[in-house]
C-alpha cells in the first residue's frame, strides 16, 4: 500500500476522505467527524499524514 496522505474535504452531500493525488474519494461521511475518523485509521495504517 503506497503512502498516500489523507485529506478530508467537503464533498457533496458530507465530507470525503481523498488521497493525495487521487481524483475519487477513498470513502465519504455524512459528518466531519466521521471523515476525520475514517483519515485517521488510514494515515496510521499507511504511516502517512492526515490533513483537514
Amino acid at each position: 500500500m503506497s503512502k498516500r496522505n489523507q485529506h478530508v474535504v467537503p464533498h457533496p452531500g458530507g465530507w470525503a476522505v481523498k488521497g493525495a493525488g487521487n481524483q475519487k474519494a477513498t470513502s465519504v461521511h455524512s459528518t466531519q467527524r466521521e471523515a476525520i475518523g475514517a483519515a485517521r485509521e488510514l494515515a496510521r495504517n499507511q504511516g502517512s499524514e492526515m490533513f483537514i
